[in-house]
């Protein structure tokens, strides 16, 4: 049979979600011609894909969507706003009604829409969004295939890293009786194949598609079955007395997965979420995959991924390879402005550590080098190759350079003795009115219940410290661009 012709152009709109920066580089491989879009367009350029074309744009400013659609033939909508807060319903449909009027004047052949499955008694509000963003879609003269998904078993998806979470962190879970629902659990591959597959396909007018994988599993047996693939018994107790509300606290707790994310699942769990696929099975035959084998794939391509060139949403580099510490990061922000020059700043960032210090509570630093090297670690000890210049690979005491963006941004790892993983982030930045801003982000990748008790144990002496290093890392650029000695803001001279 004659393959049919590929788009001219095809846009995934929300290519930074989840979803979507899994479905470009499978596009890409097919030979679509492929632009990709995000509300930041600094998220998509790390990521390299260097014959995509990057768009910034965003659907709550519609005068970003003509450019964004122009010459598209078929549309990947991949965006929500369920992060937003309680307003997200309105958002979602001001968001859809501007995509869909940029779409008809951009003369878009087909709108491909990912939303969710809905339960006979439909009472979540997030799943009643999807539905209403899917209607709102195909009110317009463009035919819209909106796609209905319920778990996607894959690395970085909400359902999945919230089981790894429970599986890794309780040997003995009390859980609500949302563990009892049944669904079908799709795997992320079989997702994709089915979204690349209806960008080409022969459909009149628009459809509703619902998907599924080959299992019908209640969640407790994911919970198992996934214990089993990673050698980890799981021994589950129902607790009536926990609504989603509490529930999804309670997973905020104990897992990593933040509760703006897993609330969505919980409040579809409630339900049965089984899928009517037969129309789609007919459409598009898929070997689908079991949820064991699911899991494997997820587990295996968590191990081939290639080395991101920075922090990039849990990536298994960044985890020290081991797939019991958490997908998902627990983190600390702290931000300066300075009169210092991006560049005089971003001197003073890659020219931390080793003799010259790490500016704020060296006392806690060294300590923390001591305490690690009597639990078998490297402490302190091994400084810097190089007093000021970095490169990827470096070993910056007892962290690692893991990714560089000169004069932006410097990635560095923790290989200290830590029950998960630690990556620690700096980001310099021009201000608009002059001088700099220097952002500091720390994320910590909890190991099982130890992660957790470290994180929440440390969580205000790490506050303290990460914005009392960025705001002294801010003052040293701006002694050394009055011409002052390194180290003088800090009452002491370094060697340079």
């Amino acid at each position: 049979m004659t393959e049919p012709p590929l788009p001219a152009r095809t846009l995934v709109f929300g290519a930074s979600g989840y979803v979507g920066s899994h479905l470009v580089p499978r596009l890409r491989a097919a030979g679509h011609h492929i632009r990709a879009t995000a509300r930041h367009l600094d998220v998509l350029e790390g990521r390299g894909w260097d014959d995509v074309e990057l768009v910034a744009a965003d659907a709550l400013q519609p005068d970003t969507l003509d450019a964004a659609l122009d010459g598209v033939e078929v549309a990947y909508y991949l965006v929500h706003s369920m992060a937003a807060g309680r307003d997200f319903a309105r958002r979602d449909r001001q968001a859809a009604e501007a995509f869909r009027q940029a779409a008809e004047r951009a003369g878009v052949r087909r709108i491909i829409y990912l939303g969710g499955l809905q339960p006979r008694d439909n009472t979540s509000e997030h799943l009643e969004s999807r539905r209403e963003t899917g209607e709102v879609l195909a009110a317009g003269a463009v035919p819209v295939i909106e796609v209905r998904a319920g778990i996607v078993v894959g690395p970085g998806s909400a359902a999945f890293e919230v089981i790894r979470d429970l599986v890794f962190h309780l040997p003995l879970m009390t859980t609500p009786r949302w563990v009892r629902s049944r669904s079908r659990p799709i795997a992320l591959d079989d997702l994709l194949e089915y979204l690349m597959r209806l960008a080409t396909i022969e459909i009149e007018g628009s459809r509703v598609l619902d998907v599924g994988g080959a299992d019908t599993l209640r969640y407790s047996d994911m919970l198992k079955q996934f214990g089993q693939v990673v050698g980890r018994p799981v021994r589950i107790i129902p607790l009536p007395v926990l609504t989603p509300r509490l529930s999804s606290y309670w997973l905020d707790l104990v897992t990593a997965v933040p509760a703006n994310v897993a609330r969505p699942l919980i409040d579809g769990l409630r339900h049965d979420l089984l899928p009517d696929d037969a129309e789609i099975r007919a459409l598009i035959p898929l070997e689908l995959k079991t949820y064991r084998q699911a899991v494997e794939s997820a587990l295996e391509a968590e191990r081939e991924a290639p080395l991101a060139a920075r922090w990039s949403d849990g990536a298994l580099a960044f985890r020290r390879y081991r797939q019991d510490v958490s997908f998902f990061s627990k983190n600390a922000f702290a931000a300066a402005d300075s009169n210092a020059s991006p560049e005089e700043l971003w001197a003073e960032v890659q020219a931390i550590g080793g003799r010259n210090g790490w500016h704020y509570l060296e006392p806690l630093w060294s300590l923390r080098g001591l305490i690690d090297r009597a639990f078998g670690g490297i402490g302190m000890r091994r400084g810097r190759r190089d007093p000021r210049a970095l490169r990827v690979g470096d070993a910056v005491d007892f962290w690692r350079v893991a990714g560089l963006r000169p004069g932006q941004q410097l990635t560095l790892v923790a290989e200290m003795k830590l029950p998960g993983s630690a990556v620690l982030e700096f980001e310099v930045k021009e201000r608009a009115g002059g001088g700099s801003r220097l952002e500091t982000t720390a994320r910590f990748h909890p190991a099982g219940v130890f992660g957790m008790l470290y994180w929440y144990g440390l969580t205000p002496i790490h506050a303290a410290i990460f914005r009392g290093l960025t705001r002294a890392v801010c003052r040293e650029a701006e002694a050394s661009a009055a011409g002052a000695p390194s180290g003088a803001s800090q009452g002491y001279v370094r060697s340079k």
